[in-house]
Parts: C-alpha cells; structure tokens; sequence
C-alpha cells in the first residue's frame, strides 16, 4: 500500500518546480529555498493541509539524553584537569 497520494506527489512536484525557477520561500522569514530537502518538506506540509494522504511527521527527540552526557563531560573534565594541573606544577617547583 502507497504511503504517499496522488495530491502529496502533486504539491512536492509543485515546490520542486518553484524551487529550481528560485521562486519557492520559506513560511516565515520568506528567504529564498535553496535545499532540495527543505523543499521537499514543503511540498509534504502543503499536501498535509490539503488533506492528503501523507505520514505523519516524526516526533522530536527529547533532550533529556544530551543533558546527562553534557553534564557527565564536565564532571570528568574539572576531576582530571584539576589532577593534571596541581601535579605538574608541584614537578616545576
């Protein structure tokens, strides 16, 4: 069974096209459309408020992984920069 319909490959087709005549802006800052995959998103989000038949979009990643390994990194770098420091400069004197 098609995940896409006929009007999603119509409107991507559509903003491929305004895209390589350098006619396709962006929703909000309305700056120029240079990427083939931001066109493509925009050509789906179109065809999702026509009612087409498209997937959802994918949910966004929490950010909750990225603060462990973030505060797991300055943990480790004050712990041995502060060994590293004090050692080397009781050596020096």
């Amino acid at each position: 069974m098609a995940k896409y319909g006929k009007k999603a490959q119509d409107k991507v087709e559509k903003a491929m096209h305004e895209r390589k005549r350098g006619t396709l802006k962006s929703g909000s800052s309305g700056k120029k459309v240079k990427s083939r995959k931001q066109a493509i998103a925009i050509g789906l989000s179109e065809a999702r408020r026509a009612g087409g038949k498209v997937p959802k979009k994918k949910a966004a990643k929490k950010k909750t992984a990225s603060k462990k390994s973030s505060s797991s990194r300055s943990r480790k770098g004050s712990s041995s920069g502060g060994r590293k420091r004090s050692s080397s400069g009781s050596k020096k004197s």
